[in-house]
């Protein structure tokens, strides 16, 4: 009688990592992505997977502060570091980008929004007051299909203009 083996199983490595500011410990494969382990293992789902390539945005985190498209980051590279997802907003209409965002209408199905708030609150921790040009090479490499960009980038002049969304650095005098 033939034997059938059995499919390898995948080693783990177990990482501590803070995310939307709860610190905790996870066994995650070596090849799994962080927008696995957030969506599948972690259950925050607002971060979406649009192509799982890199090329559309809708799956960016902030890492330590800055903007990544967490499909391409392997889970194990985030061990030690802070990861930030759209759920760390709380859909806090207080906000002041999800406000603008409101006010300007600058969504339509919803999709790539919560990529978009997470580039921008990069952004905006960089740079407080970016120019449209800076706000417009920020959200280069987020796909909105709906056709919302002009009003995406409204929201976020309009947010410059106030002096940039909360947690980000505030410049002297302004």
């Amino acid at each position: 009688m033939p034997v059938t083996p059995s499919p390898p199983v995948e080693a783990t490595t177990r990482i501590q990592l803070t995310v939307n500011g709860r610190r905790g410990e996870v066994a995650v494969a070596p090849r799994r992505t962080l927008l696995q382990l957030l969506r599948e293992e972690l259950h925050l789902t607002g971060t979406k997977e649009g192509c799982g390539v890199g090329t559309c945005g809708a799956c960016t985190v902030l890492v330590d502060g800055r903007a990544v498209m967490s499909c391409l980051v392997l889970a194990v590279q985030a061990a030690g570091r802070t990861v930030e997802t759209i759920e760390a907003l709380g859909g806090d209409a207080a906000d002041p980008l999800l406000a603008a965002f409101i006010r300007h209408d600058a969504f339509q199905c919803g999709f790539c929004t919560p990529g978009q708030i997470m580039t921008l609150r990069g952004l905006f921790r960089r740079t407080p007051r970016p120019s449209l040009g800076e706000i417009r090479r920020a959200v280069e490499g987020n796909v909105c299909r709906c056709g919302a960009h002009l009003r995406i980038q409204a929201a976020a002049l309009d947010v410059a203009a106030q002096g940039g969304a909360p947690g980000a650095p505030r410049a002297p005098g302004r």
